[in-house]
């Protein structure tokens, strides 16, 4: 063997151990790069799972409370309707009450006023009694004016005030001019008669008087 054939064995032993050895070496290799995999993985799903059981956890807290709220919210709406029907029941029972108060105290009111009529009735009939008896006109004036004076009283007990009139300065509100009459300067624009007497029931207007105005005579020559 030359030296040439002996160099060519030692390259082709290299290249062969080389050839045995990168088999194993890249197996080697491979589970090491594979463990690495693994091992990122293992953290990556852990990791993970982690993050997933607190998402959990954070919705089972949210559906606690949400399911306590709604439990808390109907409670509430029950007692919420609870207390509307009672106070319906309290505000028509009231209603009820008011309304009966006030038919009896209108009742009332008719009753006592229909009493105070009953007296001017009763001179009625004396008049009329004293006129069969004395035809007489004194008689007969006398028992009518009886009659008025007893129906002012009814009136004046229920809370009826006549309107003072003559001699009074003519208000529109309270009198209805029917004619008109020439006067002295100083009765100009007053009342100087009442054809039928103006009541009012408390502040209210029942029916104003009827009455005759004066005006002065320089002014009515003026307007005319």
């Amino acid at each position: 063997m030359n030296e040439q054939d002996f160099n060519n064995e030692e390259i082709l032993e290299e290249i062969l151990g080389e050839t045995a050895e990168s088999p194993a070496d890249d197996e080697r290799h491979f589970d090491e790069e594979t463990a690495k995999v693994s091992g990122k993985n293992e953290k990556n799903e852990k990791a993970k799972s982690a993050e997933v059981i607190n998402l959990e956890k954070q919705l089972n807290e949210a559906r606690t409370r949400y399911e306590a709220a709604e439990t808390k919210l109907v409670d509430v709406q029950k007692r919420f309707d609870q207390a509307k029907n009672n106070l319906e029941k309290e505000t028509a029972e009231m209603r009820g009450r008011l309304t009966k108060t006030i038919e009896d105290r209108a009742k009332q009111g008719q009753f006592n006023f229909l009493t105070t009529l009953l007296p001017v009735l009763d001179n009625l009939n004396l008049a009329i009694a004293a006129s069969e008896q004395d035809s007489s006109f004194e008689h007969l004036l006398s028992g009518v004016k009886g009659t008025a004076r007893s129906f002012e009283l009814a009136l004046t007990s229920v809370g009826v005030e006549p309107l003072q009139a003559v001699g009074a300065d003519f208000n529109p509100e309270l009198h209805e001019a029917v004619d008109i009459i020439a006067t002295e300067p100083e009765n100009d624009d007053k009342i100087t008669a009442e054809y039928a007497r103006g009541y009012k029931f408390g502040e209210k207007l029942l029916r104003p008087a009827k009455v005759q105005v004066g005006k002065a005579m320089a002014q009515q020559a003026k307007g005319e």
